[in-house]
């Protein structure tokens, strides 16, 4: 059996091949991108040029005759303002024209998530907690819209703009300056990816405990009623507390990290500063700069700072988003244990011929089904019975291919059903569950669920015979009555009937009835029984039985005892074996 699913445990490594699946979705979009990098080129240039504008202002001021005290201070502090409003203008554009490429990512990636999930194996879904789950994926996809966005946008302008101011100063003023420069922002980065990565286990220690609080409030709430039968509303609440509690804790202690890591980063841009400004001023009093000079010199450094510390905030979100997502694109790495075969047949199955050939199962090493054999033809109807634990549900899950045979095989039209596309083969059966669970939407939706493209004369056909028809008349909305969260607002009877409607719209050669009637009365249990042998005319029938008075008309009775077939026949003969098929029929009779 597979380990515990990827968020229940640590992750020692943060995923960085996301930057690598980011890559394509860049490219969809090729030329808002082009345009967007253009924008993003000219915004930089513009950003560049301001401190010189500014010097230039300074200088012009202090130096200027009557004359040009009036014309040239004025003509710059436009051209001041004009590249100022320009980069704000530049820099909206850019994020308008790249907007399109991060939704239409977020878009494509949530969907490969979803559509993933429902590849999943019926094994991840038993062991999921849906709280966590939803939470991660929500945490992910933000994630998502951050790197594409600031990986993109900041990081990348951020290291230009660096080198471009280091350049300049060099060129401009001398090494001391760039070598302050150099050295300044060398520390920021270094000490930044450091104390980030310190601090990054307790980001995913927060993420695990707001994705276990939420997975303890969806789990209580989804087990409402449970709750009220057994007084435990306090129990939940204190199991909820003590989950918020380690939340609290390792929130606290992410909040401590970040104060740690901003103290250290505002001390080195202090630092710089203050030697940068210390020895642009020496320069003004030895008369090699101008106060322009000065003034640029700490433009400069301003303007590099923000962004920089801008950088430093980019790069712990990163890191912290790359904490959520890791879970996120873990989803995507899971290989599901049941996958279709290279050459997988999409046919359409229409005769309903089922045979089981000496099928075995086990699970987790534990044995649950031996050597099991029976053959079913089209339009005949087969049962399955025997005593709780015995196998049956088993037979139902390996149909539908949840899990693997260990050996034998199960074939439908005389196809192997793992040689079959799991969609060609779920497409042939429809069951209706012992435990029919209904989607929070309307009964015409959850009727429709079962054949999305039908009419509604073919859903009001199948409604009727599933004898819904009354029921859904005596309602004040009528179809479009909501049937709240799992179907809560409905009786178990009531649900069967939805169910057992959806399956005959579905329309299928072979049809499943788990416990089909067990949640109904014994005139609804009557009628629909009528209702499903009309159903049942055309089509092959399997049906899980516990009742038995509800398969006395089958061809075929395989009764299962620990896994194996110890009985055969149909009704009156195996009363007449006086075997475990008549023992179960006695006491059910008593």
């Amino acid at each position: 059996m597979r380990p515990s699913l990827y968020f229940d445990g640590p992750i020692d490594k943060l995923n960085w091949k996301v930057l690598k699946l980011l890559w394509p979705y860049l490219f969809e979009f090729k030329s808002r991108v082009g345009l967007a990098m253009l924008c993003l080129i000219i915004a930089k240039i513009a950003s560049v040029t301001l401190p010189f504008v500014l010097k230039s202002l300074v200088d012009t001021l202090s130096s200027a005759s009557t004359e040009q005290m009036i014309s040239v201070p004025i003509a710059l502090v436009i051209a001041y303002g004009s590249l100022r409003l320009l980069n704000t203008l530049i820099s909206e554009v850019r994020d308008t024209l790249f907007g399109r490429v991060t939704e239409r990512a977020i878009r494509r990636l949530g969907l490969s998530v979803f559509e993933h999930l429902h590849r999943l194996d019926l094994e991840f879904h038993l062991e999921r907690r849906t709280g966590g789950l939803s939470r991660d994926i929500e945490r992910g996809t933000s994630g998502i819209n951050f790197l594409m966005r600031f990986m993109v946008f900041n990081i990348v302008p951020t290291i230009l703009e660096i080198a471009l101011v280091v350049g300049i100063l060099f060129y401009n003023y001398g090494i001391a300056f760039a070598a302050i420069t150099l050295a300044s922002v060398a520390a920021y980065g270094l000490f930044s990816i450091f104390a980030t990565e310190w601090r990054t286990e307790f980001v995913r220690e927060a993420a695990r405990a707001d994705s276990r609080s939420n997975s303890r409030a969806i789990d209580s709430l989804l087990n409402y009623e449970t709750v009220k039968y057994f007084n435990n509303e306090t129990y939940e609440a204190n199991r909820y507390d003590c989950a918020l509690a380690d939340w609290e804790d390792a929130k606290r202690k992410n909040r401590l990290s970040l104060f740690a890591l901003n103290a250290g980063q505002a001390l080195i841009i202090s630092v710089a500063m203050t030697l940068m400004l210390a020895l642009a001023a020496y320069h003004v009093v030895e008369n090699t700069m101008t106060i322009g000079d000065f003034v640029l010199v700490n433009a400069f450094m301003m303007q590099l700072f923000i962004p920089l510390n801008f950088l430093g905030f980019v790069y712990r979100e990163i890191r912290g988003a790359l904490a959520n997502i890791e879970r996120m694109f873990g989803l995507l790495d899971r290989v599901p244990l049941i996958e279709d075969k290279a050459d997988a047949k999409d046919i359409k199955l229409s005769r309903g011929e089922l045979k089981f050939d000496k099928v075995s199962f086990s699970y987790d090493t534990r044995p649950i089904l031996n050597s099991v054999s029976f053959t079913v033809l089209p339009g005949q109807k087969i049962a399955i019975v025997g005593d709780s634990g015995a196998g049956k549900s088993t037979i139902v899950k390996l149909l539908f291919r949840f899990y693997e045979v260990s050996s034998g095989s199960i074939s439908l039209d005389g196809v192997k059903i793992d040689e079959l596309t799991q969609d060609a083969l779920r497409q042939a059966i429809a069951i209706v569950p012992q435990d029919t669970v209904l989607f929070n939407d309307s009964l015409l939706e959850n009727v429709r669920y079962g054949r999305p493209d039908a009419s509604d004369e073919e859903i009001a056909a199948a409604v009727k015979m599933a004898h819904l028809s009354h029921f859904i008349e005596a309602l004040p909305d009528g179809w479009h009555t909501k049937v709240g969260e799992r179907g809560l607002k409905l009786s178990g009877g009531e649900k069967q009937r939805v169910a057992i409607a959806r399956a005959i719209l579905k329309g299928s050669p072979l049809l499943v009835f788990d416990e089909a009637t067990s949640s109904l009365d014994s005139h609804s249990e009557q009628a629909i029984l009528n209702a499903l042998k009309e159903v049942a005319k055309g089509h092959t029938s399997l049906v899980i039985a516990h009742r038995l008075s509800t398969i006395v008309d089958a061809d075929q009775i395989v009764v299962l005892s620990k896994g194996k077939v110890v009985e055969t026949g149909d009704h009156l003969s195996l009363l007449a074996n006086n075997g475990l098929y008549a023992r179960l029929w006695n006491i059910q009779n008593q």
